[in-house]
């Protein structure tokens, strides 16, 4: 079987260089001349995700060898990009910096599983002919990348851009776009990096309308979607929820039929049922698609709701996942909700948390009251937590045995404590994660692609 579609990466020689700017505009540009654009970036990022399902009506979806294994990145690619016409990527960092110290995991190595041509984003300013020396040493270090062309970003005028086409005219690499510097285009940043776009809808259609002006104006939108037309047809079989949960083993070392934890007798039962409510809203924007996409076809309904705004969970919840976020920007928005923090207090079914979900589960974050699931207060730190994590479970929890593998992701500036005396995971040099109960949540990301077993487990458990 093979899929033919069409696809490029948009990438970098560094962050900063305009990557999401040109990604996004793309985005919208092609969606506007009538194409179906499927939108994927590489690594962890839920914000550029975001921008993304804004600027082409569908769901942003993240490729990560590192979360869910090599062997998914293409079948997850093509699952996202059903239907669609064309498929922009927006890599992450640098073209090859990777997780650790070599390229695992880098825009080039995404672009080289997908078999897919690359462009590259170059931030033009305070340089002129030294630009070609710098995009051939990126086209010349890996021969395997299908290397496509340059877009030149921070164009300071005609005459700087003369010369810079004159450079790269020499080394023989296209030149296919010249963007002009520009205020308008600008994503406001805060300690996490971009704001979220969930967060400022009406300035970032602004920003995105500024974005997709620029591109479209700036770029050889057909000389692009001609170039993406070049990437070969995939061998890979779409990923398959259903399939997913039906083939992939749990990887337990844990005994066959293992019980899971009681529930709290403490805390109200949930009602029996299938019903899955997630948080979304402004605050807790962090989620893959595909989580949703297991649980569902573990039998389960999923029904949205918004801890800022909705005084009360979705009738019938039999079970609530609390993704990531920025509760922290609305603690007091979040603690002034006080039906829906008694409710999931008192909630007696399973819950799964992560990050800004854990922060909500707490007894406060930053001195407000929180819903006080868990024995721990939240605050603000000076520190940035960021990394990958393989991690092992140490505990029995509704979702996790003990001895299971699981790689994820920490990307926060909170701490909790106490911290668990009993942690959920244990990884080198770290430890985290709260298991009480039929509650579990730590500050580890993960992608349930890459362990779906998880959503059989709590599909299962909310009955």
């Amino acid at each position: 079987m093979s899929a033919r579609m069409p696809r490029v990466v948009i990438a970098a020689p560094a962050s900063g260089a305009g990557k999401t700017t040109v990604a996004t505009g793309l985005m919208a540009a092609l969606a506007r001349r009538g194409l179906a654009v499927s939108p994927h970036k590489v690594g962890p990022d839920y914000i550029d995700p975001g921008y993304h399902a804004l600027a082409t009506g569908r769901p942003g979806r993240n490729l990560d060898p590192w979360l869910v294994g090599e062997e998914l990145v293409a079948p997850l690619f093509l699952h996202g990009a059903a239907g669609a016409d064309i498929a922009v990527v927006e890599g992450v960092m640098g073209l090859y910096d990777g997780a650790g110290s070599g390229e695992f995991a880098s825009t080039a190595h995404v672009a080289r599983l997908l078999d897919a041509p690359v462009v590259l984003v170059v931030d033009a300013a305070r340089q002129s002919r030294s630009v070609a020396a710098l995009v051939h040493g990126f086209a010349s270090y890996d021969t395997r990348l299908r290397f496509g062309g340059v877009i030149l970003n921070r164009v300071g005028s005609e005459r700087h851009e003369q010369l810079l086409r004159e450079a790269l005219a020499e080394s023989g690499v296209p030149v296919l776009g010249a963007l002009r510097r520009s205020d308008a285009v600008t994503t406001p940043s805060r300690h996490l990096g971009l704001v979220p776009a969930a967060e400022r809808r009406t300035r970032a259609g602004t920003a995105l309308d500024a974005a997709e002006a620029l591109v479209a104006a700036s770029c050889d939108l057909d000389g692009l979607v001609r170039l993406a037309r070049t990437a070969p047809p995939l061998t890979a079989r779409p990923w398959d929820p259903a399939a997913a949960l039906a083939s992939a083993p749990v990887p337990s070392e844990a005994p066959a039929g293992t019980p899971l934890p009681a529930p709290d007798t403490a805390r109200t039962p949930g009602p029996a049922g299938t019903t899955v409510a997630v948080a979304a809203g402004a605050a807790f924007t962090f989620g893959y698609t595909e989580q949703t996409e297991l649980l569902t076809a573990a039998g389960a309904e999923i029904a949205v709701f918004d801890p800022l705004t909705d005084e009360a969970l979705p009738e019938g919840t039999g079970a609530i996942v609390i993704g990531g976020g920025f509760p922290e920007v609305y603690a007091a928005e979040l603690a002034a909700n006080e039906p829906l923090r008694a409710q999931v207090a008192a909630f007696g079914g399973p819950i799964t948390a992560e990050c800004a979900g854990l922060l909500y589960l707490a007894r406060s974050l930053e001195g407000r009251p929180m819903c006080g699931v868990l024995e721990t207060e939240a605050a603000m730190t000076g520190t940035l937590t960021l990394g990958y994590r393989d991690a092992v479970a140490v505990r029995d929890s509704v979702l996790t045995r003990e001895g299971e593998r699981y790689r994820g992701h920490e990307f926060h500036r909170t701490a909790v404590t106490p911290a668990p005396d009993r942690p959920l995971f244990r990884w080198r040099g770290g430890a985290d994660g709260f298991a009480a109960g039929r509650v579990t949540a730590s500050y580890l990301h993960l992608h349930w692609a890459g362990s779906p077993h998880l959503a059989v487990r709590l599909a299962g458990a909310c009955r």
